[in-house]
């Protein structure tokens, strides 16, 4: 799986998703520039270099199916500390859903994806 995997499914996501999905991607990028970006499940996935199973696992991103909503999903145990957070958004135990017509959070993102790290590197995930 490679970068080009990634950018093949957001250029075949809805024009209106397009610009959401880059989004995601950058901050997830950004904040964890050492992480393997491929496909898993049928969207981009982003785990710890070298590592594989669960615990290999930092976060995924895609549209849900009815595709009227971005979707970030994140290991249970990144996401529980930031409770207060994310109460403004539809969520799962491990996947916060945003709206296409509104606002992607992304200083949320960026936390939720360096806690992710920060935990796994202290080897609590």
């Amino acid at each position: 799986m490679t970068t080009s995997e990634v950018d093949e499914y957001i250029s075949r996501a809805p024009s209106d998703a397009q610009a959401k999905l880059k989004e995601i991607r950058a901050v997830v990028k950004e904040a964890a520039p050492d992480a393997k970006e491929s496909i898993s499940y049928g969207m981009p996935y982003y785990s710890f270099k070298g590592e594989a199973g669960f615990k290999s696992r930092l976060c995924y991103f895609g549209l849900n199916k009815s595709k009227k909503r971005v979707v970030f999903y994140s290991r249970p145990v990144f996401l529980e500390e930031y409770a207060d957070d994310v109460k403004p958004y539809l969520t799962s135990k491990s996947a916060l859903q945003f709206p296409l017509d509104g606002p992607i959070p992304i200083p949320l993102i960026k936390k939720l994806v360096k806690n992710g790290i920060r935990k796994h590197k202290a080897g609590r995930d």
